[in-house]
């Protein structure tokens, strides 16, 4: 029998299916997501706010920024079959790590990305043009074996160096299963996001995904190396780490075109 927070959590995924298929065309491409480890810092409000065009969306008055580190294998587009899959071969997997906050904008609440660094070079210089994307090149090393209690990653930027390291693990004491996030909990909050809300030299976009909600485990996570984010953002030294989240990813997760953010 599903409870009444598992409603919930469903409506949220159903909502997002139903708000992408709304518009003619979509999803444009599919992918799977794989390994996911979600690392979550509550951060000035006021400060982050200076570095994001839209709107944040706050929780009992807080502000967060996550940063999101999996790999995306099979990137294609919905239709063309094995010829369109065979042309998207040279971008169409790669491991990113996504620094991301969260906003609204007409109602409609979302993601926005500060920065997302990706191990493709070709990748890294498509985004900003395509879906104002902040991509930019990475090397990335991940060893996500949850089940052996292995998770650890590094990042460098190519060109700065500045460097983010992470190990995690899994919450002692915590149920070690994959189950959904709690309806109305703050996991369901920074998790539970099917819009991105993009702005990268200066055109500002927005795209829709969709996946079934999320099924994670609660991950005790600890940075080991931070300058790739005190370098890019100074209000990251204050940054508080408010926990992370655990997931084995999705399947043939959808992606929408990208639009245009209207004034």
């Amino acid at each position: 029998m599903l409870l009444a927070n598992d409603i919930k959590v469903l409506t949220l995924s159903a909502a997002a299916r139903a708000r992408i298929l709304s518009r003619c065309g979509e999803p444009l491409f599919v992918a799977d997501w794989e390994r996911v480890l979600m690392i979550h810092f509550e951060v000035d409000a006021e400060a982050l706010q200076r570095d994001v065009p839209f709107e944040l969306d706050l929780r009992e008055g807080c502000a967060f920024v996550s940063l999101v580190a999996f790999t995306m294998r099979g990137l294609r587009p919905r239709l063309g079959g094995k010829l369109a899959a065979w042309l998207f071969r040279p971008v169409a997997t790669h491991d990113f790590l996504n620094v991301r906050t969260y906003v609204r904008r007409g109602g409609e609440t979302g993601i926005h990305f500060l920065a997302e660094w990706l191990s493709s070079r070709l990748a890294a210089k498509l985004g900003p043009a395509t879906f104002s994307l902040p991509y930019r090149h990475g090397r990335i090393s991940y060893e996500h074996n949850w089940r052996q209690g292995e998770v650890r990653g590094y990042v460098a930027d190519v060109r700065a160096g500045a460097a983010f390291a992470y190990r995690a693990g899994a919450v002692p004491g915590a149920p070690s299963g994959f189950a959904p996030c709690a309806g109305g909990s703050r996991d369901e909050w920074l998790m539970e996001r099917y819009t991105a809300f993009n702005c990268a030299r200066g055109r500002r976009k927005f795209f829709r995904i969709w996946h079934p909600p999320w099924l994670e485990c609660p991950a005790e996570a600890a940075v080991c190396e931070n300058s790739l984010l005190t370098q890019n953002w100074l209000w990251f030294k204050e940054a508080r780490l408010a926990g992370a989240n655990f997931s084995t990813g999705f399947r043939e997760v959808w992606m929408g075109r990208p639009h245009k953010v209207g004034g």
